[in-house]
């Protein structure tokens, strides 16, 4: 898969110096980086091609001369470990956020992605902050512990979405009432069995098992999770929504501002303006998807348990204000307890003063 040292044209190229900056745009993939190099101030070249462990052996081999070496490539489903790789070497790797490059041309290929990249690269560490939106790489440890989370959250999933297959079967046959609630917890599955169809039973007993198991994980990894928690909680901010959104976040130090906040959680309008006028759109869902979620459960929860904090105020008496109103309200106080969230954790002021007094203990 990789390619000598050549050019287009089948020439050899020319030597790296010694003492010059590297940077490398590259377009990764499970098998294959596509690699864009520009050597000092050059023209960039022609793209290359390498696995994974090709390419760390030839960057390898350019980190001794050269007086830095910068690279980037966008996050996916790869992971960090080529960063990780990348920087025990010594060089300087960006990962960034995925997004739509060189869309004007309508054209997209490896090659294309890596010189885009590159090009973006070039014009970051020129001075333009700009240019590349920039993720934050979660140490092993960090990695795996919000790992540990989402496949909780993957447990619950699977097993809603076998619960959800079973009632629908009832439901299209006229089991309504069997149908309600958890049907495949053992003792109600024992209790219904013998009023359904023999059918009906050969396609449920194919998922209750599963839903059980599913659920006995869920259960298993949220007591995990939950001793992860710290010891005083304002009421209503459960243990699970407090580990979720700092092991997500993963630094709450890392926002130097109440604008970073609430940016990273993609809860701020979109904003259409031009000639001092305009509106404002929906959500832009920049950021974190997962913060979002438990952001807007832990609003409905602080409805009940917290009714006197300032931003769930307005959602007390949901029947005066229309659907879309609801959830217009219910997302400005999600953005806001964000804030809040991060002056706790960081410890620029306390619950009380935020107006959650009742605390109680995990």
């Amino acid at each position: 898969m990789e390619n000598n040292n050549l050019n287009n044209h089948g020439q050899k190229r020319a030597p790296v110096e010694s003492g010059v900056i590297i940077k490398l745009g590259m377009d990764v993939h499970a098998r294959q980086v596509t690699v864009c190099r520009q050597i000092g101030q050059a023209t960039p070249q022609p793209t290359q091609r390498f696995s994974p462990d090709g390419l760390v052996g030839w960057v390898a081999k350019q980190v001794p001369t050269a007086a830095k070496v910068y690279s980037c490539y966008e996050a996916g489903p790869c992971g960090y470990v080529l960063h990780r790789r990348l920087v025990e070497l010594g060089v300087e790797n960006i990962v960034v956020a995925p997004r739509q490059l060189d869309g004007a041309r309508r054209q997209k290929t490896d090659r294309l992605d890596a010189r885009a990249l590159l090009d973006q690269l070039d014009r970051y560490l020129g001075g333009n902050a700009r240019a590349l939106s920039v993720v934050r790489v979660p140490t092993v440890e960090q990695e795996q512990l919000r790992s540990q989370s989402r496949q909780r959250d993957q447990f619950s999933r699977l097993r809603r979405g076998i619960e959800a297959r079973g009632r629908a079967l009832l439901l299209t046959q006229g089991y309504y009432d069997e149908g309600k609630g958890p049907w495949w917890r053992p003792q109600r599955w024992e209790a219904i069995k013998p009023t359904l169809p023999d059918w009906i039973v050969e396609r449920l007993t194919l998922w209750q098992p599963m839903a059980f198991q599913f659920d006995q994980q869920d259960r298993a990894l949220r007591a995990k999770i939950e001793m992860g928690a710290p010891k005083g909680l304002p009421r209503g901010v459960g243990a699970m929504s407090w580990v979720i959104l700092s092991r997500e976040i993963l630094d709450w130090s890392r926002f130097k501002n109440r604008r970073q906040v609430a940016s990273y959680t993609g809860l701020c309008p979109g904003v259409h303006t031009s000639d001092g006028r305009g509106r404002e759109g929906n959500i832009n869902r920049c950021g974190n998807p997962r913060v979002r979620c438990a952001l807007l459960e832990l609003v409905w929860r602080l409805v009940r348990f917290q009714p006197d904090y300032r931003p769930v105020q307005l959602l007390r008496d949901t029947a005066a204000l229309s659907p879309r109103r609801r959830r217009k309200v219910a997302v400005a106080a999600a953005r806001h307890l964000a804030i809040d969230l991060w002056r706790l954790a960081t410890g620029q002021t306390t619950a009380e003063k935020l107006g959650l007094n009742a605390v109680f203990t995990v």
